[in-house]
C-alpha cells in the first residue's frame, strides 16, 4: 500500500478536537482555526459556508479564468478537442470532490483544492516552467505550486489588509493548506528513494510568513493534510486518463500497441526516465498488462460517434477503478466516518498507483517525450526567458500596473525579479506570444 503523504501521521500536534462552526452545516468535522481568513473580514451570510464561500472566490477568480488559454499537454488551439489547464482543472475537480464526499472530506473543501492546483502555472505548461526555474534559480526558484500560493494569498485581488498589503482571495486556513500539494521550501522536501531531495516545493521564502500561519497545527515533516491528498490523487487519475484519451482522439497512439512487449518495454522506460528510476519495471508491465486486460482501452478507434462513446465510458470506467480502489483501501484502514485534515492519510493500494503511474507513461512515450525534440519547445522556452529581460529592463514602464506597483514597493534586485517572473507567469500562451512580439525583435 502507498499513502499519500511523506512522513508519519502524528495524532498529538493536530490541535483541539473537531466542532461544529455554529449556524453553518457541511462543517461539523472542521475547527473554527480551520475556517479562520489570514485577514479578518466582517461577518457573512449564514446562507453558505466558508468553504462555499472559498470555492465562489476561485471560480471567479481571473487566475482560474486565464487556465483556459494555458497548455496543459498540447497548446491550446491545436486542436479543438485537447484539454487546456482550465478543463483539467475542472475535471479533477469533479474527480475529487466525489471522492472527497466519499471519504467524508468537505466537497467544497475538496473541490476548491482541485480548482486551485494549476493556477500558479505559467505559459507553455511544464516547458515554460522549466524556463522560469532557471531565471529564478537565484531567488528562491520558480514552481507552479508555489506559484499557487503566492497567487491566492497575494497577487490575486480580491481582500486587501487593513495595512494595504494585499491578501489575495483570503481563503480559509484549510482550503489554502487544501490547496499546497508540496508543503515545504525548495530543497527542503522529503528525499526521494534515490536519496535526492525532490525538485518540486510549495512555497518561497517571501511567502513565508503566511506558509507558517496555514500550517498552524500541521503535523511536522511535510504531512499533508487529508483534503490535499485527495486533490492530489484526483490530479494524478485525471492527467493519467485524460492524456491518454486526447492521445487516442489526436491519432497520437493506438493502444493495441500494449499488445507489443517492445512497446510495454518503451512505456515502462519513458515512466523511468521521467518519474523516477527506482520504479520496478515489472510491475510496470504488468500495470500495462492489467490495464489492457481490463477491456478498457480502446484499441479500434476510428473517430466515429461509437469509438468516441467508447473511449469516454472508457476514461469513466478507469477514474472509477482508481478512484474506488482508494477509496476502499483508506476505509479498510480508518473504518466509517468522516476523515478530514489530519485525522487520516489517504491509502493508495501498490497496484492502482502502478496502473496510474503506467498510464501516464503511455502519455509521455507517445505525446510528450517526442514533443520534446519539436522546435517549437525550444522557442517557448526563449519567448518566456525573453520576456522576463525585456521587462526586467523596461520595468516599472511595461510592467501591468498591478505588478508595477509591487516593483515600486521591492526592496532589492532580487524582489524586483520576482515581480517580473510574477508577470510572465500570469501570462497565457497566446498573450506571450503578443507581448513578445510587442517587446522583442528578432532579426
Amino acid at each position: 500500500m502507498q499513502t499519500f503523504s511523506q512522513d508519519a501521521f502524528d495524532p498529538t500536534v493536530v490541535g483541539t478536537e473537531p466542532r461544529p462552526a455554529p449556524g453553518e452545516e457541511g462543517t461539523a468535522s472542521y475547527t473554527d482555526a480551520d475556517t479562520e481568513r489570514w485577514a479578518a473580514e466582517p461577518a457573512k451570510s449564514k446562507h453558505r459556508t466558508p468553504f462555499e464561500r472559498d470555492r465562489a472566490r476561485v471560480v471567479h477568480s481571473s487566475g482560474l479564468r486565464r487556465l483556459g488559454a494555458k497548455t496543459q499537454v498540447l497548446t491550446p488551439g491545436s486542436d479543438d478537442f485537447v484539454r487546456t489547464r482550465l478543463t483539467h482543472s475542472l475535471e479533477v475537480a469533479q474527480v475529487g470532490r466525489e471522492m472527497g464526499r466519499a471519504l467524508g472530506c468537505d466537497p467544497d473543501l475538496v473541490d476548491t483544492a482541485c480548482l486551485t492546483h494549476d493556477l500558479g502555472h505559467p505559459p507553455f505548461g511544464h516547458n515554460g516552467e522549466r524556463a522560469l526555474a532557471d531565471i529564478a534559480a537565484g531567488i528562491g526558484g520558480f514552481e507552479g505550486n508555489a506559484q499557487t500560493l503566492r497567487l491566492l494569498t497575494r497577487l490575486e485581488p480580491k481582500i486587501i489588509a487593513d495595512d494595504g498589503a494585499p491578501r489575495g482571495l483570503n481563503l480559509t486556513r484549510a482550503s489554502l493548506d487544501a490547496s499546497v500539494k508540496y508543503p515545504w521550501r525548495l530543497g527542503e522536501g522529503p528525499p526521494r528513494p534515490d536519496g535526492r531531495s525532490t525538485h518540486k516545493f510549495g512555497v518561497y521564502p517571501d511567502d513565508a510568513p503566511v506558509f507558517a500561519w496555514l500550517r498552524q497545527g500541521a503535523p511536522r515533516g511535510g504531512v499533508r493534510c487529508m483534503e490535499a491528498q485527495v486533490m492530489d490523487l484526483a490530479d494524478d487519475i485525471s492527467y493519467s486518463v485524460h492524456d491518454v484519451e486526447d492521445a487516442v482522439v489526436g491519432g497520437r497512439v493506438d493502444l493495441r500497441l500494449l499488445d507489443d512487449e517492445a512497446e510495454r518495454a518503451r512505456v515502462v522506460e519513458h515512466v523511468r526516465s521521467w518519474y523516477g528510476g527506482w520504479h520496478d519495471p515489472d510491475a510496470l508491465d504488468a500495470a500495462l498488462c492489467r490495464l489492457r486486460d481490463t477491456g478498457y482501452l480502446v484499441t479500434d478507434f476510428d473517430g466515429s460517434r461509437g469509438s468516441l462513446a467508447a473511449l469516454k465510458d472508457a476514461t469513466s470506467q478507469l477514474i472509477g477503478r482508481f478512484s474506488g480502489a482508494a477509496q476502499r483501501a483508506t476505509r479498510d484502514v480508518y473504518g466509517d466516518g468522516p476523515l478530514t485534515r489530519y485525522s487520516a492519510r489517504l491509502v493508495v493500494p501498490d497496484e492502482t498507483a502502478d496502473e496510474i503511474l503506467a498510464l501516464k507513461g503511455v502519455a509521455v512515450t507517445y505525446v510528450m517525450a517526442p514533443r520534446e525534440a519539436e522546435p517549437v519547445y525550444g522557442a517557448q522556452r526563449e519567448i518566456v526567458a525573453d520576456l522576463v529581460t525585456a521587462l526586467a529592463d523596461r520595468a516599472p514602464v511595461a510592467l501591468e500596473p498591478a505588478f508595477a506597483a509591487d516593483w515600486a514597493e521591492a526592496a532589492d534586485d532580487d524582489a524586483r525579479l520576482r515581480v517580473v517572473v510574477d508577470q510572465v507567469a500570469s501570462l497565457t500562451d497566446v498573450s506571450a506570444m503578443q507581448l513578445h512580439a510587442r517587446l522583442v525583435r528578432k532579426p
